[in-house]
């Protein structure tokens, strides 16, 4: 890739200017190598209120700045998607770039950065690396949501996990499961995680779920407060079709993919399988996946309270 013009596609959160800096040190080091950049609409509004950068009227002269458009909902083009936040954005950004199958590049300005896990400060070191080809790509699983009614708001995939939820105070649900067409079990809980390996670390791993290397070829259920003890998490192969069935006092659930909720009315029947297409995440090539778990995770560190 050396040598010719780039093109990026920026995504972002709308609520961070502590963050300018940061940005910054990103349009910098794509203008200075006259990137053609694209910027989520939404977030170039955002981005218009913070100081120095390139778009209001009073904003400084910089080098590139014509090569700056703006784009809605997945009308883009570009070699590498970049998402700017944190492991939330990045799986917005993820189901935005869909099927395009467009490499995503994760720069962290969140807080725990599993999967954004490059420093804005790092950012320049990183852009080298997408210019010279020295950087590897990983395909990761989605799951797909299909309902055999009423469906899901906005993308029906799911780098992380997806959600089945009781709603507000109601009492716990009922979900029967069903895997291949063979019956399962039914979960009397207040919901239930389906998750990728990606989505291991994430939600269901605060649900007592186990960590799943990515690239495993599996999908975990885990129960959200189950209301018997002896439920405990399942890992199946990711060829597997899941089907489940809610019942609910409230007669609706919510189904979160990704964190995106949306209320379905209870006898929707959801069905569950990979998606036939994945996310390409970007990673530097002295990333180890093991070594930012363990770093994450704190494994080995020893932990002192505080005292008084």
């Amino acid at each position: 890739m050396t040598g010719r013009m780039l093109r990026f596609a920026l995504f972002g959160n709308t609520y961070q200017k502590e963050k300018s800096e940061a940005i910054g040190l990103v349009m910098t080091a794509l203008m200075k190598r006259d990137a053609v950049i694209s910027i989520d609409e939404d977030y170039y509004q955002f981005l218009c209120t913070v100081p120095g950068f390139p778009c209001g009227p009073d904003s400084p002269e910089i080098p590139g700045r014509q090569t700056i458009t703006t784009f809605k909902d997945d009308q883009f083009d570009a070699d590498f998607a970049i998402s700017m936040g944190g492991d939330g954005t990045l799986l917005k950004t993820a189901s935005r770039v869909g099927g395009k199958q467009v490499p995503i590049v994760g720069v962290n300005m969140g807080r725990l950065g599993f999967l954004a896990d490059v420093a804005a400060t790092d950012f320049d070191t990183c852009l080298d690396a997408l210019y010279s080809g020295e950087f590897t790509v990983e395909d990761r699983a989605l799951i797909q949501v299909d309902t055999n009614g009423e469906s899901v708001s906005g993308c029906p995939c799911a780098l992380n996990d997806v959600a089945i939820l009781k709603r507000d105070t109601a009492s716990m649900i009922s979900i029967r499961a069903s895997v291949n067409g063979d019956y399962l079990t039914t979960y009397q809980a207040d919901g239930l995680i389906v998750s990728t390996p990606t989505g291991s670390t994430a939600y269901s791993l605060s649900n007592g779920g186990p960590v799943i290397v990515p690239g495993t070829g599996v999908m975990l259920m885990t129960a959200v407060a189950p209301h018997t003890l002896n439920v405990r998490p399942i890992v199946i192969p990711d060829t597997s079709f899941i089907e489940l069935k809610v019942s609910s006092r409230s007669h609706t659930f919510l189904v979160a993919i990704d964190g995106r909720s949306s209320k379905l009315p209870e006898g929707t029947t959801l069905r569950l399988h990979r998606a036939p297409y994945v996310a390409k995440i970007v990673k530097r090539s002295d990333t180890r996946y093991f070594t930012t778990l363990r770093e994450k995770m704190m494994w080995g560190k020893e932990i002192i309270a505080n005292e008084k």
